[in-house]
């Protein structure tokens, strides 16, 4: 096994367990390690200073291997089996006796370095970050490509595993593409160690980066396998570089059989990918213990039609328990291959008059002759989306089932993606939720906000960024807060959705004319990866506060106009939100007055044939008898025109929409009213460009320096700081 070590505290020896992912076990570093190429260890052991003494000072673990001073035979790459010439010792020239009574043989070697300087090391502990790597993904589907990660102050640490010995590469692209990348290439080439900042331009060429911001931890090879550990800044300013933040970050991935070397062709051809991930995401995956019982809801042998966009409901019954129990963990049941047609899966309470007749059979969802008991299911109790994960309730919160007042018959509303048409596709996909007695504090509840889902809800064709603004209104908060929980209820997950247009979403809250930090943000929506975002603290929202979705698109590659709708062409702007206790409101949204969009295109009067939708247009003659969505398709839209209609239509006053969770109505309900009035925006904090590595690395290297004089110097020396 082949390892490279960067770390000032080599000389204490120490030797322990490496208890990481397998295959790599038994490994051996020292506990801790930085990053400083001041003292000599940018290339691996041969250039460490000859002044620390590591000859004596080797630890030795039962099973482990010594430190790793080696060579190879003729330099070369070593292959699966080869042997590793160790360099010779010459502290093992001699033996000393061990102390009466002790077994074994004690090596010969220098004295022990003064205390001074072993207590600067301990001093000195917490400028050196450690190996703590608490989230993990699988880049490739052949769970080749392993990448751990965890963030460290202002810096994040990333650690590749790869079953490669030629380079490895990893970095970041606002697409997924080569282009306009910030990405690391590294290795090793013959038991050197490399790793070097790259990036790319919009045509793909590969060039170094003037200012390195990647920092080797560590490097090792073993007969399969690569291993790279390095750190950087969330925020290095480098025009370069990527900044990290809680938003979606497309991971770039790929690796080569053979070494990277400048000027090289070695081209990684199909071994490279894309995985979207959130790196600042809060840890979630709390233990659960896996005999806890837990029941299924999913689909029997659904057919997917060979047509763009189907959504799929079907009635479940809650297995009886007879007393209260709270659900802790839900996880998703995709069907093997069916990862990119399943979109996404709400569950809706249902009435609790119904009977089991309603579980027969399935139907397509929001058609003219679906059961009217699906019309009874409302309450969103639960949401999952493309690319999510399982989600684990907080250790206080659960949702409850098992009561009078919990769901005992659910809607399960699968959105089958089919933009392919492929034809024949069989599903048996759905949702699993473990439960337990030993009930929470809490009841979790849902509440949808943001626009009402409707063709009111509109987007001009090559806009580059329009924006869409949903209202949870005060007005709805207020009165729903006010009956139930005047001291509000706490927010701690937020999934935000939309479709393929949608491009950043940002939930917004405000509180008597202030703007307060926003709830949950992520400025890279990928439409093929939407979970629930775990806050880092509880958000509190009180009656009278303002919750406000965002939602940017763009429509560059678009003639038409975009619509509010169900279809993944169609869109959508909603925020889920997690929170605890529950309340009667499940959706708290809105929609921009109607007649007065119309009137942007030049419509003077309306009216409706019958009581119901749709009205017609009476006036101007170009559109008359046109419906609202005839009429709009008819405006000529230039771009011009589309940035004027955003600007407009984001001051319009908005229709009310506030429900209960029994499907009623809060008085609130048509009312209208203007979005909120911010005086006093939100001022985001400033990027800061720290490098705190280089800064503990300089006071590293300054006490060092210090202490070596101190404790070397001859007796009565005299030296100034």
């Amino acid at each position: 096994m082949v390892q490279y070590l960067r770390t000032p505290l080599l000389f204490l020896g120490a030797s322990f367990q490496h208890k990481e992912e397998r295959p790599l076990e038994n490994l051996w570093y020292p506990p801790f390690a930085g990053t400083c190429p001041v003292l000599g260890f940018e290339r691996g052991l041969s250039s460490l200073p000859p002044f620390l003494p590591l000859g004596g000072w080797r630890g030795r673990g039962e099973g482990l291997p010594p430190p790793p001073m080696i060579r190879r035979s003729g330099g070369a790459k070593r292959g699966a089996g080869e042997a590793v010439e160790a360099l010779p010792d010459p502290e093992r020239e001699g033996e000393r006796a061990l102390e009466p009574g002790k077994k074994g043989r004690m090596l010969r070697g220098p004295p022990p370095p003064p205390p001074l300087l072993v207590a600067f090391f301990f001093l000195a502990l917490p400028l050196v970050p450690g190996r703590h790597y608490p989230y993990s993904a699988v880049l490739d589907g052949a769970s080749r490509y392993r990448l751990s990660w965890g963030v460290r102050g202002s810096a994040v640490a990333f650690r590749l595993e790869v079953r490669t010995l030629g380079y490895v590469g990893f970095g970041f692209s606002p697409t997924g593409a080569m282009a306009s990348a910030d990405l690391v290439l590294g290795g090793l080439d013959r038991g050197k160690p490399y790793l070097q900042d790259y990036f790319t331009n919009a045509d793909r060429t590969l060039k170094k980066d003037s200012q390195q911001d990647y920092h080797l931890e560590y490097a090792m090879e073993n007969s399969t396998h690569t291993i790279l550990a390095f750190n950087r800044q969330l925020h290095t300013c480098d025009p370069n570089d990527m900044s990290i933040t809680e938003s979606t970050v497309r991971v770039i991935w790929s690796y080569h059989d053979k070494d990277f070397r400048e000027g090289s062709q070695n081209y990684h051809g199909s071994n490279r990918g894309t995985k979207s991930l959130r790196l600042l995401n809060p840890e979630k995956n709390a233990f659960i213990d896996p005999s806890l019982p837990y029941f299924d809801l999913t689909n029997q042998g659904v057919p997917i039609p060979d047509k763009d966009t189907t959504y799929w409901c079907q009635m479940f019954k809650i297995p009886s328990l007879h007393e209260k129990h709270h659900v802790i963990k839900v996880e998703p049941l995709i069907q093997k291959g069916h990862e990119n047609v399943v979109h996404h899966i709400l569950l809706y309470q249902c009435s609790s008059s119904l009977n089991d007749s309603v579980l027969d059979y399935g139907h397509e969802c929001y058609h003219p002759n679906m059961p009217d008991s699906f019309l009874t299911c409302e309450t969103v109790i639960f949401a999952w989306a493309i690319g999510g994960e399982g989600f684990t309730y907080p250790p206080h919160v659960g949702l409850s089932i098992g009561t009078a007042l919990d769901p005992q018959y659910v809607l399960m509303e699968v959105h089958y993606d089919n933009p392919s048409y492929v034809e024949g596709m069989i599903d048996n996909s759905g949702l699993r939720l473990f439960y337990t007695p030993d009930l929470r504090r809490y009841d979790a509840g849902v509440i949808e906000a943001g626009l009402w889902v409707s063709l009111f809800h509109n987007i001009p064709p090559d806009m580059p960024d329009f924006i869409s603004e949903g209202h949870c209104t005060q007005e709805c908060l207020e009165e729903a807060l006010e009956a139930e929980k005047p001291s509000g209820i706490h927010v701690f997950a937020v999934l935000l959705h939309a479709h393929l247009a949608g491009r950043a979403i940002r939930m917004r809250h405000f509180r008597n004319g202030d703007e307060q930090q926003l709830l949950a943000y992520d400025d890279d929506f990928d439409f093929n990866f939407q979970e629930f975002q775990y806050l880092k603290e509880e958000r509190t929202i009180l009656p009278g506060d303002n919750l406000v979705t965002e939602c940017h698109y763009s429509t560059l590659d678009r003639q038409h106009m975009t619509w509010g709708g169900l279809s993944t062409r169609n869109e959508m702007c909603l925020s889920y939100l997690l929170y605890y206790p529950r309340i009667n409101l499940t959706r708290c949204a809105s929609i921009p007055d109607i007649m007065e969009q119309l009137e942007f295109i030049g419509v003077k009067e309306i009216y409706r044939p019958v009581r119901t939708w749709p009205f017609i247009i009476k006036s101007p003659k170009q559109y008359r008898n046109l419906s609202f969505m005839d009429a709009m398709n008819k405006f000529k839209w230039s771009r011009e025109h589309g940035v004027s209609y955003n600007d407009y239509v984001l001051r319009l006053p908005v229709n009310v929409r506030c429900t209960k969770t029994d499907n009623a109505e809060w008085t609130m309900q048509g009312m209208m009213t203007f979005p909120p009035e911010v005086e006093r925006p939100y001022k985001k904090e400033e990027v800061i460009c720290s490098s705190a590595s280089s800064l503990n690395c300089s006071l590293f290297v300054f006490l060092f320096i210090v202490l070596y004089i101190s404790t070397t110097a001859p007796r009565n020396s005299v030296f100034v700081v």
